[in-house]
């Protein structure tokens, strides 16, 4: 992600620089961007409620009231709650929006944490909701249904820490990736017998050379890197270079939330256009992932040298005093990380290896374990076939006896091979029980007198 903390600290969903051929005769203080044909660079966040903070904001821009406070509101405003006052002035269909994102995100959340769950196989028939919501810090859990001031005011500050620590992990991913690509390559080369070996040892190498061999780079945010896009991008005379006015024309904002046209969001697309020189998706040679690194250094090293209060944001003023600096006139020629040493060390790649293999093990005791799983799962599915089996023809043989018998004129017989009569005979036999009892002689009158 080609992404610039300070333009998520301040929740800018379309931060919209372009470079369009200007007319030439036109002077620097006449040269103006068109208001349309515009392009929106929508850069994913990374965040996990990404969605949910770009929705929002679209809906807030559609607010006049809200665009308005927009531009006169500062850094400190927004960071200090104040401008999340200002919803309760917006429009009734504005918040009927904003309760439905709202709601929406909540039911996402719950979807999220019931998939957590299910995962670890931890019981939820009893689980609180409301309780668990409590570890997004985005949005106002004890309110799931409304949006209100409050959860502007979360939306903004927890952007603002999640995103505090973007560069340190950024860099870090690289380094990961980066170690992977070095392991990778040496377990390739150790498979192959020496000559082959040789030969794509030589290969590689190559590749490195080739990539090695690119025009010059300018250090970004220099006079020189500046004047170049004047000229190339912007069509424009370099001997009329104007900081000001290349300011004006590379910081226009359109769709944003908290900036406003004082202000840039730095450093803008055009100040990466150094990065063509060295890296193109089409050739073998040159690491895409490597130039997402490229632009994070060049954007650094511009806010370094830029940004004087640290605020993230660079005003026209803190621009037009950069200029003044020794570093802006007589620049060095950018070092890219091919110039630079070795984002990572070998004691770093052999850490980084043992702990491959600790994964790689344990990932193969699991696939042990879920293999005699699957082994004891088919036994078990063997055995019920089998008894299936049996069952089926414990029934066809019980119904070809019964069909047997009936065209035999044979009683059917029970499950166990015992005669079933019909019901006619057993109630013929039930009245032959009835009249033998009826005619039994009466039993002598007892107590009677005995004659001599």
């Amino acid at each position: 992600m080609n992404l610039d903390p300070g333009w998520l600290l301040l929740l800018s969903i379309s931060l919209e620089v372009w470079s369009v051929p200007l007319d030439r005769n036109a002077t620097p203080q006449e040269a103006q961007p068109p208001q349309e044909d515009k392009q929106e660079d929508n850069v994913d966040t990374g965040l996990y409620y990404d969605r949910y903070l770009r929705e929002v904001i679209e809906v807030l821009e559609t607010d006049p009231h809200f665009r308005e406070k927009l531009q006169t509101a500062n850094t400190e405003d927004i960071k200090n709650g104040r401008l999340s006052k200002e919803l309760d002035l917006v429009g009734h269909h504005v918040r009927t929006r904003l309760d439905e994102l709202k709601r929406q995100e909540v039911s996402r959340l719950r979807m999220l944490l019931k998939a957590k769950l299910d995962s670890t196989n931890t019981q939820s028939l009893q689980m609180d909701h409301a309780s668990l919501l409590k570890q997004f810090e985005h949005l106002d859990p004890h309110n799931q249904n409304t949006f209100e001031a409050k959860d502007l005011e979360l939306l903004i500050s927890t952007a603002t820490k999640d995103l505090e620590n973007y560069d340190a992990e950024r860099h870090d991913e690289f380094k990961r990736y980066e170690m992977l690509k070095e392991h990778e390559r040496r377990e390739y080369l150790k498979g192959l017998d020496q000559e082959k070996r040789e030969k794509e040892e030589k290969r590689m190498e190559e590749l490195k050379d080739k990539h090695r061999k690119h025009p010059k780079v300018n250090a970004p945010g220099s006079v020189a890197q500046l004047r170049e896009v004047w000229e190339e991008t912007d069509g424009l005379d370099p001997t009329e270079f104007n900081p000001k006015t290349f300011f004006k024309l590379h910081g226009q904002l359109s769709c944003t939330l908290l900036l406003h046209d004082n202000d840039i969001l730095y450093p803008s697309p055009a100040l990466y256009h150094q990065l063509e020189k060295v890296y193109d998706p089409k050739n073998e040679e040159d690491d895409m992932m490597e130039m997402e690194e490229e632009r994070l250094r060049m954007r650094e090293h511009v806010m370094k040298n830029v940004d004087i209060n640290q605020d993230r944001l660079v005003s026209l003023e803190e621009f037009l005093k950069s200029t003044d600096k020794k570093e802006f006139n007589n620049p060095k020629e950018w070092d890219t990380l091919d110039d630079t040493k070795p984002v990572f060390t070998e004691a770093e790649l052999q850490r980084f290896e043992a702990e491959l293999r600790t994964k790689e093990e344990e990932l193969g005791r699991r696939a042990e374990s879920l293999r005699q799983e699957q082994d004891l799962l088919k036994e078990r599915g063997k055995a019920l076939e089998a008894q299936r089996r049996e069952y089926q023809q414990a029934v066809l043989e019980m119904s070809q006896r019964k069909e047997k018998q009936a065209v035999e004129g044979q009683p059917p017989t029970g499950p166990n091979g015992e005669l079933q009569f019909h019901q006619e005979m057993q109630k013929l036999e039930d009245q032959e029980v009835q009249e033998a009892q009826n005619n039994l002689p009466a039993e002598p009158p007892q107590n009677l007198p005995i004659h001599t």
